[in-house]
């Protein structure tokens, strides 16, 4: 009975990702609008800084702050 809830669930998730994914406005990403004014692009190392690195450091923060806090409780 948890299997066919996990699938069913597993099912509803990934039907909602690929809609929101074909819905989104990237495909029209193409034609300029008056004012559009796009900055120079990122190379691969701060694409991979940016959206890579930045949030694990942030995640190591975070973690090392609650292990930090539970440990002077103890």
């Amino acid at each position: 009975m948890d299997r066919k809830k996990t699938l069913r669930a597993g099912a509803l998730a990934a039907g909602t990702a690929l809609m929101m994914l074909m819905s989104s406005p990237a495909a029209s990403a193409l034609n300029r609008d008056d004012g559009d004014d796009p900055g120079p692009g990122l190379s691969v190392a701060e694409t991979l800084g940016l959206f890579v690195l930045t949030p694990l450091v942030a995640f190591a923060v975070i973690a090392g702050l609650v292990v930090a806090a539970e440990r002077k409780k103890s």
